[in-house]
């Protein structure tokens, strides 16, 4: 197997990668998750204290 044989194939797999995560992302199924995943950083449900907890290993 020659260099340009392995940069081809690296080519290929790189373009399937791509469609496969843009087929992902863009999918109907996914939109209403992401919908709302956009969403969370508008929330006011979380207030400003509970933000400044998130990840503290001190408080365990």
């Amino acid at each position: 197997m020659s260099m340009s044989d392995l940069q081809v194939f690296a080519t290929v797999a790189a373009f399937i990668a791509f469609i496969s995560i843009a087929w992902w992302a863009y999918s109907p199924k996914n939109k209403q998750r992401f919908e709302e995943d956009a969403q969370l950083a508008l929330d006011d449900d979380m207030t400003a204290s509970s933000i400044s907890h998130v990840g503290n290993k001190d408080n365990i």
